[in-house]
């Protein structure tokens, strides 16, 4: 898995071992607890698909084949590598081939896929302490991680995450639980029924990718910039940067046109998402408007400096401003044509918003519900 004759870029190995090594402990909770928290965690995943499906009129008659999976943050460190690896492939591949021919080459030669390994694993081990749940679309199966037939993905719950989320923000354990089920539910739901949009993502970034013509040298100083930060080593007149973050990478036209149709399409999925589990909560979750308020709170205020300076730096303050985004996006098309007016955004990829009219979404009800009168 780490290498092919020395020749790969990445240590993947070595990335799960830092990340593993490095990654905090969880909250403390006894075996007794831990079990009934996974199994918590198991009910509330098969609970909201109806909840999910009966709130969005979404393949209300298909059978899901995508696993549930409750994971420690090890286990999110292992899926996530399994899902860059397949996803990051051609890149690399790309990468690879220009490090004997590049200006970059030397270094990256000697520096070796072992250092590379070593500080994506200081990264994974920054988010896997912050992500609570995940559907993973592009998700391979692997000895210990089971995923859908055909690419169906599989839907990770953070069990040690949730628990700490919970207690930090002093709500009740099992609605927040199933609020948090709700959420990760809509994601699945979403490549479940609409079957075209995993192969059109993945369409859509490995063009991304394929336009990439980037020194290598360039993509191993943006992790090196966020490893030297999260070991505090990181010059202080260099914390404000500017907001670069690996999403900087873009250099062509082209790049910018697909990057500008992949973060709509996020908006969309994350928004939706949102909605659905802010319109799902009142009727099952008892505190729903205690914990979105606070949980609210807690995505706007961030963490320490140093949590700030990573989130702008990998791109994590972008994702953010999708929620928001995505969520007033999908509200006001609901509030203007109701829910069946607002699924037709699922029909092909040619009714999928633009990221202007996320901004502005009468513009998306004026060019889909185009009426004869």
């Amino acid at each position: 898995m780490t290498s092919l004759g020395g020749a790969e870029m990445v240590d993947w190995n070595l990335a799960v071992a830092t990340a593993t090594r490095l990654v905090r402990p969880g909250p403390e909770v006894s075996r007794d607890e831990a079990r009934a928290v996974v199994a918590e965690l198991r009910r509330h995943a098969k609970s909201s698909e109806e909840h999910v499906r009966s709130f969005t009129r979404m393949g209300t008659d298909e059978i899901h084949d995508t696993p549930v999976l409750v994971v420690d943050r090890a286990g999110w460190v292992r899926a996530n590598v399994a899902g860059f690896r397949a996803v990051l492939k051609p890149l690399l591949e790309k990468m690879k081939d220009r490090r004997g021919s590049g200006p970059g080459g030397a270094v990256l030669g000697a520096v070796g896929g072992k250092v590379t390994g070593v500080e994506l694993g200081m990264l994974l081990s920054f988010l896997a302490s912050r992500v609570l749940g995940q559907y993973e679309t592009f998700a391979p199966a692997t000895r210990d991680l089971p995923a859908g037939a055909n690419g169906g993905g599989r839907l990770l719950l953070v069990a040690p995450n949730i628990v700490h989320v919970e207690r930090e923000l002093d709500v009740d354990p099992h609605d927040f639980r199933l609020w948090v089920c709700l959420h990760e539910e809509a994601h699945r739901t979403q490549f479940s029924s609409v079957p075209w949009l995993r192969d059109h993502l993945e369409s859509e970034i490995q063009a991304f990718l394929g336009e990439t013509d980037v020194d290598p040298m360039t993509v191993l100083e943006r992790v090196r910039e966020a490893a030297q930060s999260l070991a505090g080593g990181r010059p202080e007149a260099e914390e404000d940067d500017g907001g670069r973050s690996f999403v900087d990478l873009v250099q062509t036209p082209t790049q910018r046109e697909i990057l500008a149709r992949l973060t709509a399409v996020m908006s969309l999925l994350e928004g939706h998402a949102d909605y659905v589990m802010d319109g799902v909560g009142p009727g099952v979750v008892p505190s729903v408007g205690e914990i979105r308020e606070k949980f609210k709170e807690r995505r706007q205020r961030g963490a320490s400096r140093l949590d700030q300076a990573l989130r702008k730096l990998l791109g994590l303050d972008a994702k953010l401003r999708q929620y928001r985004d995505g969520e007033r996006f999908v509200r006001a098309v609901v509030d203007e044509v109701g829910m069946d007016g607002f699924n037709r955004v699922w029909t092909s990829p040619n009714t999928l918003p633009t990221k202007a009219e996320i901004a502005k979404p009468a513009d998306w009800v004026a060019r889909v519900h185009r009426r004869a009168d």
